[in-house]
């Protein structure tokens, strides 16, 4: 006989995903427990495993389209040539889906499903005060002319072996005045053509796109979500910010030291060591915040969520017991992890919880940053890059660095003195790091 296979739900958080991949076809056999689909989740794109032995026989959700748990994504039978023209494919159908979602966005409480009503937190009910006011972009500009200083000649007059010649060696003709008939360029004038790259003198491209063109795109699974709770968090937690510039010197030399010994490890490992000392020096740092009953959460370990971007979204891998690790096994941890969080493999229990998150956008150079809370921890810390400046020393001014730490905090757990503390605490341990390799 028929029967419905719908979306299943692969993570904590999941509420829809998107079909990564079908590894079976419409008219084939799939055994039980063996691969069948890939789907992308809120967190990452996970294996599914048929429960069930039967013939595919009606595929309703393809490759790369969305389904909310429980949806019906394949109708499947028995036997390889059972009729399926009169069954009707349980689950939830997908407006119902859309409608249950547009409820639980409001705080409403599905009558269906007991279950599911649990997920929707109590302070949701405050949503309709707070509805998101709408920001759409303007159409685009219809009828307008392309404008141009004046002075510029749009046409360039040119042979068609110096056209051809310029094409082919990449140089910009409007660079240059023409030497022959009627101030015609020639090929002999390609000598003192510049390139023809994104920055070039008198450049005379017309522009096809209407003035505020643009395109739309979906948001990915794991994009959703990263959204909604940032803007819950940015919206719901009272944050406050504390920043500290320390001198990254030392912490620099050792780091080389190390590394003439064959020994690899990153500034970011360094950070995770002395946050994981200076949460255990803080405890009150180590917090979050139970919206649901309205009350301080003082976490019992040290589990520090480390920031990763992935071309879909951001999520943050956790290396749990962090203060019981020294600086080698915390930096081979956060690689391990990192690289099954850009694989799209990392296990529910590696990516569920943690106390205190890092974002470091070091890296990339940027001066400073405010990152934002991840709830239901009470406190995140943002990392700079490491920057030449001009230092102070024995009363003379040397060539120096310096590093930004920001620490963002929940003001009804965390005050502002314990938020500079901590800070304090983190100096110490960076700007001495011999401290962080015993």
């Amino acid at each position: 006989m028929p029967f419905t296979l719908t979306m299943p739900k692969l993570s904590p958080t999941m509420e829809e995903g998107t079909i990564a991949k079908w590894h079976k076809k419409v008219g084939e056999f799939i055994e039980a427990d063996e691969l069948l689909l890939e789907v992308s989740t809120d967190k990452a794109t996970v294996e599914y495993n048929a429960l069930d032995s039967g013939w595919i026989r009606k595929i309703l959700v393809g490759d790369g389209q969305e389904a909310t748990v429980n949806q019906p994504i394949a109708i499947l039978t028995e036997d390889k040539n059972e009729s399926i023209e009169n069954y009707k494919p349980t689950g939830i159908a997908p407006k119902a889906a859309e409608s249950k979602e547009e409820k639980a966005e409001i705080g409403d409480v599905n009558e269906g499903s007991e279950k599911e009503s649990t997920s929707v937190v109590k302070p949701a009910t405050a949503a309709p005060a707070m509805k998101q006011a709408s920001f759409v972009p303007e159409p685009p500009l219809e009828n307008v002319e392309f404008w141009r200083p004046s002075g510029d000649n749009p046409r360039i007059k040119a042979s068609p072996l110096a056209k051809k010649l310029a094409k082919d060696k990449g140089l910009d003709l409007s660079t240059i005045k023409g030497t022959g008939p009627g101030n015609r360029i020639v090929s002999s004038d390609l000598a003192k053509a510049q390139p023809n790259g994104v920055v070039a003198f008198g450049r005379n491209e017309q522009p096809t796109e209407a003035p505020g063109s643009y395109e739309e795109e979906g948001l990915t699974p794991m994009r959703k979500v990263i959204s909604q709770r940032l803007q819950e968090a940015k919206s719901f937690i009272p944050h406050f910010y504390v920043s500290l510039k320390i001198n990254p010197q030392a912490m620099m030399d050792l780091r080389e030291q190390l590394k003439s010994g064959g020994i690899k490890v990153t500034f970011n490992d360094f950070i995770v060591r002395a946050s994981a000392l200076a949460l255990r020096k803080h405890p009150n740092v180590n917090s979050g915040f139970n919206t649901v009953t309205n009350s301080i959460v003082r976490f019992k370990t040290i589990d520090i969520s480390v920031a990763v971007s992935l071309p879909a979204g951001l999520i943050t891998p956790i290396v749990r017991h962090a203060d019981f690790k020294n600086l080698g096994e915390l930096s081979l941890e956060v690689k391990e992890l990192a690289g099954k969080a850009k694989e799209g493999k990392l296990e529910p229990h590696e990516y569920k919880g943690g106390s205190f998150t890092i974002s470091n956008l070091g890296m990339y150079g940027v001066s400073e940053f405010i990152a934002i809370i991840n709830p239901p921890q009470a406190a995140i810390l943002a990392v700079s890059g490491i920057l030449p400046v001009p230092v102070v020393k024995d009363g003379q001014i040397v060539p120096g660095h310096e590093m930004t730490l920001t620490l963002s905090g929940d003001h009804r757990v965390i005050d502002g003195v314990a938020g500079a503390e901590f800070l304090k605490t983190l100096q110490g341990l960076l700007e001495n790091p011999a401290l962080l390799v015993v």
